[in-house]
């Protein structure tokens, strides 16, 4: 079943789970905290015209924050990794829509990242959560 928790002592899958984890961690403390990101977030989702932009600039931190926590953790990697996979599914199209490029002041304005991070998170739906995870020493 894709949602087993099943997974192995794999460090490189555990690896890549725990910096994917990491990241969203950071991007989404920063859409927070950070008044200038916040702000570019927010002008990444009108001019995609990405619906509920306002609900969006604060949920969609949120769920980053507990995404990442949960990839870290290596907690239902393989369930958390779709829902990674939905996050940049959006931020690939946001890049490939968006020509401003002062709406991405910490990145290219190319889908570089997400698609990256989409590669990463079908390994982890793959394989499993790896080394170092909840999952991997579940009862």
């Amino acid at each position: 079943m894709i949602f087993s928790r099943d997974t192995r002592d794999d460090r490189l899958i555990g690896t890549l789970r725990i910096l994917v984890g990491v990241l969203f961690v950071m991007t989404g403390a920063m859409k927070l905290f950070v008044p200038m990101l916040g702000d570019a977030f927010a002008g990444q989702l009108a001019a995609a015209n990405i619906p509920f932009v306002g609900l969006n600039r604060i949920v969609v931190p949120f769920a980053e924050l507990g995404v990442g926590a949960v990839l870290v953790l290596g907690l239902y990697a393989r369930l958390a990794s779709i829902v990674v996979l939905a996050i940049m599914a959006v931020a690939t199209y946001v890049h490939l829509v968006v020509d401003d490029p002062t709406l991405f002041p910490l990145q290219p304005t190319e889908p570089i990242v997400p698609l990256v991070v989409m590669a990463l998170a079908v390994l982890v739906l793959v394989k499993g959560a790896g080394a170092w995870s909840r999952d991997l020493r579940r009862p």
